[in-house]
C-alpha cells in the first residue's frame, strides 16, 4: 500500500501539466515527500473547469479502523460506491514518484518508482468534504511486474495523460483502474 509519494513541482507547472487552472483561494501545501494526513495538491472539476486545489490525504476510517484510508482497493465496496460513481468527487493526484517498502520490519528498504517520460503524472483519486475540510484518497490496483517484485499486493492507479478527462467525467471511469505498464517505469532503491 502506497503511503508516501513525492510531488516536487510548483503549482503553476502542475496546472499546466494537468490542463488545470490555479485557484485564487488554493493554499500552499507542503512540497516534497507527501504522507497521509498531510495536505497536497489535487486537480478536480469545479464550476465547469479543471482546477488545482489542496486537500488532506486520507478519508476518515470506517468503523473499527484507526488509520485514515489513503488507498482505495475494493472498488465494489459500498463504502466507496457513491463516491466513485459521482464524477464530481473524482480528482487527479499529481505525483513525481511514489514509494513502496520491501523487507521485514526493522530492515525494510524503501523503493521509489517514477516515469522518466513524464516529469509529473496523476493517480486516479477521489475526494469528499468532511467536518475538518476536504480529503482525498487514490485508487490502487494489482501491481505491474516492476512494482510487484517489491510490493506484490497493489500499486497506485497511474492514469495516462489522455485518460485524465475520462477519469474526471466518464461513466466508465472504473475501467481505468489498471496497472500502469512497467516498461514505462523505473525503480530506484
Amino acid at each position: 500500500m502506497c503511503t508516501n509519494y513525492m510531488q516536487i513541482m510548483a503549482e503553476k507547472a502542475l496546472a499546466k501539466a494537468l490542463a488545470a487552472q490555479v485557484r485564487e483561494t488554493a493554499e500552499e501545501p507542503p512540497a516534497g515527500s507527501i504522507f497521509p494526513k498531510r495536505k497536497a495538491y489535487i486537480a478536480r472539476n469545479a464550476n465547469g473547469r479543471r482546477v488545482i486545489d489542496t486537500m488532506r490525504w486520507g478519508f476518515p476510517p470506517p468503523p473499527n479502523a484507526k488509520a485514515p484510508v489513503v488507498n482505495v482497493r475494493n472498488l465494489d465496496s459500498p463504502f466507496w460506491r457513491s463516491t466513485l460513481g459521482n464524477p464530481e468527487q473524482r480528482c487527479l493526484v499529481p505525483a513525481t514518484s511514489f514509494s513502496e517498502w520491501e523487507g521485514q520490519p526493522g530492515s525494510k528498504v524503501q523503493h521509489w518508482f517514477s516515469i522518466p517520460s513524464r516529469p509529473v503524472f496523476a493517480f486516479a483519486g477521489i475526494w469528499r468534504p468532511t467536518d475538518e475540510g476536504n480529503v482525498f484518497a487514490f485508487l490502487s490496483c494489482a501491481p505491474n511486474p516492476l512494482v510487484g517484485a517489491i510490493h506484490p499486493k497493489a500499486m497506485p492507479v497511474v492514469l495516462h495523460d489522455e485518460d485524465y478527462g475520462r477519469w474526471l467525467e466518464g461513466e466508465d471511469a472504473g475501467l481505468l483502474a489498471q496497472p500502469y505498464p512497467s516498461q514505462l517505469m523505473v525503480a530506484d532503491g
